[in-house]
């Protein structure tokens, strides 16, 4: 069993759900980066996605546009993100880290040699945004055979055919995307995904963790009731923007962003 998969059981016996945050790996500085993965994991982050910087993110808003030219502006690369997550398995064995990026770095690595160096660093799982199941036949089970969790996005117009298919190459989870659009976007209709959601757990054994459009406590407590896990991206990346002068600040920052999450979650199984 992959380190998502038992998050996820050990999460379901305890009647909690997943609270997933998503930071850009380099931003605001590539030395900053494990020091505020551990700061997430101390507010109460089960599992973490570290975004690959990328040059053309097509699929992020604004707010991640930015901080991926903020990491590239340092240089971050797909390499030294391995080492980031290499240098927080020194101290951190159990959480799990999903790398979440674009094909490019990994052509450029070479998928095969990607893998291998994923799987030394201590990934646990890949989410390749601009990867479609009918592209994955020949990258998955690189990852599958060195124990990495490929992990696919499934949107509000996703047909049953191809979820079917994402779910026939995914493990550890699957990423439902709240509504059309790209990160960072206002407002999310809540009974909506509910019904979504309830559709895709017929499909699928996988769990389902939302993201797109939570932003506070609130909506991090709507959407758990109605899914496996939450994914937190944007408010995050916005926060690292705006406290980025000052690294103590912005842990603190980051925590009391996601703490109150935490806690919300967690009342769901009182």
């Amino acid at each position: 069993m992959s380190r998502i998969s038992g998050v996820f059981e050990a999460l379901k016996g305890q009647g909690r759900k997943a609270l997933i945050p998503y930071i850009t790996a380099g931003d605001p500085a590539p030395d900053q980066t494990v020091a505020l993965m551990h700061t997430l994991v101390a507010a109460g982050a089960d599992i973490i996605e570290l975004g690959v910087p990328f040059s053309d993110p097509m699929a992020d808003g604004p707010v991640i546009q930015l901080a991926c030219e903020r990491a590239l502006v340092h240089g971050t690369s797909l390499r030294q993100v391995l080492k980031m997550v290499q240098t927080f398995r020194e101290t951190d064995g159990d959480t799990p880290v999903v790398l979440m990026g674009y094909l490019n770095p990994m052509i450029a690595m070479g998928f095969e040699a990607f893998a291998d160096a994923a799987k030394s660093s201590g990934v646990d799982g890949i989410l390749t945004v601009d990867l479609p199941p009918e592209e994955a036949d020949e990258v998955a089970p690189m990852f599958t055979e060195r124990g990495l969790d490929a992990i696919f996005l499934l949107s509000p117009t996703t047909t049953d055919e191809r979820i079917r298919a994402i779910s026939g190459h995914s493990s550890g989870y699957v990423y439902y995307v709240s509504f059309k659009g790209v990160t960072g976007a206002k407002g999310i209709d809540v009974d909506e995904v509910a019904l979504k959601v309830e559709h895709i757990h017929e499909l699928t054994a996988l769990p389902v963790a939302v993201g797109f459009g939570i932003r506070d406590a609130e909506t991090a407590a709507e959407v758990g009731r109605v899914s496996d896990g939450v994914i937190v991206g944007s408010v995050l990346v916005d926060t690292i923007a705006n406290n980025q002068s000052d690294p103590e600040q912005l842990k603190r920052a980051l925590t009391d962003l996601l703490h109150p999450m935490r806690q919300a979650l967690d009342g769901l199984a009182s």
